[in-house]
């Protein structure tokens, strides 16, 4: 099904836009979610939960990318939920976190929200400047948070260079933005 007709559904509370979600794209956010989590119970509640936030927010939200939006939902919960459970241990997601704030900081109260869409603009301005590889290899860490030894085999590349590109590329990204005075 496609998805404005399964965007559709949600606008009319039809409980089978759940359903045709799943269908469509059950396995990629369990994934999503795993890779985070690394439980598959606690990747699945997270999918039923990220399918609970996109119900609630439809009225409200009318996404053209619907799987981009559902992955969005999923990252947040298994983020959420990940912090929740290993709040005093470090590795894992939390080094991955540790990476990225070396570039941007953390902006988490309600207030910053503007804050926080300049920051995403200037974050997807960067990235769109990027090569394709250079682009993959950051999403793939950073969004989806892949190993680096996962990113260098699924592009073919050397560890060394997926962390000197990372290393890099954090760099650029804190120059640029200190420049547009958002650090």
């Amino acid at each position: 099904m496609e998805d404005n007709k399964i965007v559709d559904l949600y606008w009319a509370r039809n409980e089978l836009a759940i359903h045709e979600s799943d269908r469509k794209y059950g396995r990629m956010l369990t994934s999503l979610s795993f890779s985070l989590l690394s439980s598959r119970e606690d990747a699945e509640e997270c999918v039923n939960d990220t399918y609970l936030d996109a119900w609630g927010a439809m009225p409200t939200a009318r996404p053209t990318y619907l799987g981009a939006f559902l992955s969005k939902i999923t990252r947040r919960i298994s983020i959420d939920r990940f912090r929740a459970e290993h709040r005093e241990k470090r590795g894992g997601m939390g080094a991955i976190v540790e990476e990225l704030t070396e570039a941007i900081p953390d902006r988490g109260t309600p207030a910053e929200e503007y804050e926080n869409g300049r920051l995403a603009e200037a974050l997807n301005r960067f990235l769109r400047s990027q090569s394709p590889q250079r682009r993959a290899i950051f999403v793939r860490r950073y969004f989806y948070s892949q190993p680096v030894s996962q990113i260098a085999v699924a592009l073919k590349l050397g560890e060394s260079k997926v962390k000197v590109t990372l290393h890099r590329m954090r760099e650029a990204l804190r120059k640029e933005l200190e420049a547009q005075d958002l650090l």
